[in-house]
């Protein structure tokens, strides 16, 4: 039987603070605010919403105009996902009745960041009248 090496107070308080300086970051990039479009890519960042259960946690994306056969998502690692879908129909600034910016948009793209640890190979996903509904059970 191997015999443990005791770690030092100092290396735990080390994996402490690097811990906290990682949930700060995460959280700063919550709290920023950005734009939710990129025109170099020609994507918009769609609205969406995590709801965290006991049992699965449950991630809702508004895509409207989105083609259903062209959806796309995928786990990039343990607690994040990647969802992209191109639209039936480009969308440009002047559909919203902006004027002071110029610029076209083809897809939706967005990276979530899910809070609890989860089973990303069994996530299940279902598209409904522009809503996508992504299960992940816990």
């Amino acid at each position: 039987m191997a015999a443990r090496k005791k770690r030092s107070i100092f290396e735990i308080v080390e994996q402490y603070f690097e811990g906290m300086e990682e949930g700060v970051e995460r959280l700063g990039e919550t709290l920023t605010e950005k734009p939710s479009w990129n025109c170099r890519a020609c994507t918009m960042e769609p609205l969406h919403n995590i709801m965290i259960a006991p049992d699965e946690v449950t991630v809702t994306v508004d895509l409207p105009f989105a083609e259903e056969k062209a959806i796309q998502v995928k786990p990039i690692d343990v607690n994040t996902i990647e969802i992209s879908a191109k639209m039936r129909r480009t969308i440009r600034f002047e559909d919203f009745g902006i004027t002071h910016y110029r610029g076209e948009f083809q897809t939706f793209h967005c990276r979530m960041y899910i809070p609890v640890p989860v089973r990303m190979e069994k996530m299940e996903t279902r598209f409904k009248r522009g809503m996508l509904e992504i299960r992940i059970p816990r």
